[in-house]
């Protein structure tokens, strides 16, 4: 016989005068003279226990009950007293007048309220297991398992295959660094931990399962930031005989049904296409928040022949940029808060953060307040008002220095300038889903440290129809048929149409100075796997914690996942990564350097 009839969140009204067994959590116990009132939590939800002293050993049991036991209840559904319903709850028209309270186990005093909002995360990663028993934590992975059955719904309707891929791979230059595992049996040889199943998925094509999926975990060693993880989940998908405009199609339908059907919301009929040269152009960034209703003006060929050495030296230097960024009526701001951004540029290396206010535009210089107004000729003054099309009222400010930079720093300007208080008040943001493909971004970025060329995504991303000239006479000109989709200032997901002829992929790989031989050693299996007639492919892969970050309105990847790691790579809760024994050392074949202790976070 079951434990249980009902769980405690969906006991309502339907059960009206029927004897229900419950079983769950004390979320609190509340005692009011007489009468003991406990509101019992399962997954679903909560429910009102009644103890009455009528009942002599349910209120004896109920009398020692505390927070986070965990009870069995078998009890009466009964209305609840006019003027006591509770709208906030599904069950909140009823109660269960008690029968039977079993104390399936009780509980240690917890070391926070469950209902606590101002619980640090240490706290809540430390005691994650019940900081999981939390409403908002369980609807976060409710939301993710939503999201997952949906995902696999629509793919397995298309007829994409789920085939699992290794966890004990190879390494390969990625872009991240890899996880290594030790090989206890082949000694002094490393596994890595796959950074993506990048490879296998198109060897995957080559063999011919045509339409290939997974939701799987990837590993990257790198630095962490809020949406980043050292283990993340990954929708991974391949196509075979594909266009890359036939690919979005397939996979926006894909984040447009999710949305509907596990938000209600709706994302639109077409998502918007804005290449990435745009992109830079406009916003400073590959993944432009749509919903901040600023853009960059360009004015570095305005700035090259002014006296203010700060604009005419970025102007006139090398891969140097001058942009303005119109902010309309900010001349209301108080100065505090420019100082403030100008703080904030700094840490993206601006050095400084230039400005004008249009007081009265048609004075020309005379109507314009800053110290750099006597350092810029009139004719330069009027271009800045007319491109940038500011109005009296308006606040201009200013980018000048290395393109990087420059893009860096307004692009972050750019959107916190949007999501303040100042930029909601004054129609700077929309608060709404924003959606935007962002295409043909360049094969290959230069470093000018290592004097070579880098893949801007990697190494097997097909180049655009006529650029394969340019792989070997000036890969800087070279566009590859990549994909980024972006929603609300994050990237959701990117892909590309793939190298499938051994020849281009030797090119790419030599315009990247990784000669034959080393290309052979590291990616020998897959320029051999395209020599038997690989069929052209191409694919996409989302990260499911952001997608899933982005529908629950968390500030956190980890708010959405169960046992995540903290931005200094530990488990709090576990106490990984710990030290290991001698012996498995020495199993390992491993001897270890002399280290500084490891801070605990």
């Amino acid at each position: 016989m079951s434990m249980r009839t009902h769980y405690c969140g969906q006991t309502t009204e339907a059960a009206l005068n029927q004897t229900v067994s419950l079983c769950g959590w004390v979320h609190r116990r509340r005692d009011h003279g007489g009468v003991i009132f406990i509101d019992l939590r399962d997954r679903e939800g909560l429910v009102q226990i009644v103890c009455n002293p009528e009942q002599a050993e349910v209120f004896a049991a109920a009398e020692h009950v505390r927070n986070e036991f965990c009870l069995r209840v078998t009890g009466l559904v009964q209305n609840r007293p006019e003027g006591t319903v509770n709208a906030n709850l599904n069950s909140g028209k009823i109660e269960v007048l008690c029968q039977v309270l079993e104390v399936l186990n009780p509980s240690v005093t917890p070391p926070f309220q469950l209902d606590d909002e101002n619980l640090s995360e240490t706290t809540r990663l430390t005691h994650r297991v019940l900081d999981l028993r939390r409403p908002q934590m369980q609807n976060n992975l409710k939301l993710r398992h939503r999201v997952t059955m949906e995902v696999r719904r629509y793919l397995d309707d298309l007829g994409f295959i789920d085939i699992e891929t290794p966890m004990l791979t190879k390494s390969t230059p990625e872009g991240a660094r890899d996880y290594l595992v030790p090989s206890r049996v082949n000694a002094g040889q490393f596994f890595a931990l796959p950074q993506s199943p990048q490879l296998f998925k198109q060897l995957l094509m080559v063999a011919n399962f045509d339409r290939y999926y997974q939701i799987t975990k990837c590993f990257r060693d790198e630095d962490l930031r809020a949406d980043r993880q050292p283990e993340f989940t990954q929708i991974d998908c391949e196509t075979s005989f594909l266009s890359e405009q036939e690919i979005r199609d397939l996979f926006e339908d894909m984040i447009r049904l999710i949305f509907n059907k596990c938000l209600a919301v709706d994302l639109g009929s077409k998502f918007p296409v804005m290449d990435y040269a745009t992109a830079m152009g406009m916003y400073g960034s590959d993944k432009p928040d749509m919903r901040v209703k600023l853009a960059f003006t360009e004015l570095t060929a305005v700035m090259k022949d002014v006296d203010f050495k700060v604009f005419a030296g970025a102007a006139n230097m090398v891969g140097g940029r001058v942009v303005g960024l119109r902010v309309p009526g900010g001349g209301a701001m108080p100065r505090s808060e420019i100082d403030a951004y100008t703080q904030f540029v700094g840490i993206y290396g601006a050095r400084g953060l230039a400005y004008i206010k249009v007081n009265d535009k048609a004075a020309g210089r005379e109507g314009l307040q800053s110290p750099i107004v006597k350092n810029l000729h009139d004719a330069a003054l009027a271009q800045i008002i007319e491109l940038t099309g500011a109005e009296n009222g308006d606040l201009i400010f200013f980018g000048a220095d290395k393109a990087k930079i420059v893009n860096d720093a307004i692009g972050a300007l750019r959107v916190k300038i949007g999501h303040s208080e100042f930029g909601k008040a004054n129609g700077l943001f929309d608060n709404v889903w924003k959606p935007l493909w962002v295409v043909d971004f360049p094969m290959f970025e230069y470093d000018e440290d290592s004097a070579r060329w880098f893949a801007c995504h990697h190494p097997f991303t097909a180049p655009k129809d006529g650029h394969e000239d340019y792989l070997e006479t000036d890969p800087g000109k070279c566009i590859a048929k990549a994909y980024d989709l972006v929603l609300n200032g994050w990237e959701m997901g990117g892909g590309s149409i793939r190298i499938h002829r051994a020849d281009v992929q030797s090119k790419v790989f030599r315009a990247l100075n990784i000669q034959a031989e080393e290309a052979q050693q590291k990616f020998g299996f897959l320029l051999d796997a395209l020599q038997y007639g690989a069929p052209p492919h191409g694919g996409l892969a989302f990260g499911l914690d952001r997608i899933v970050t982005m529908m629950a309105g968390a500030e956190s990847i980890r708010d959405v996942i169960a046992f995540p790691k903290t931005q200094r790579a530990q488990c709090l809760l576990t106490e990984a990564p710990s030290s290991v024994d001698e012996k498995q050392l020495r199993e390992l074949h491993i001897r270890l350097r002399t280290t500084e202790p490891v801070v605990k976070a």
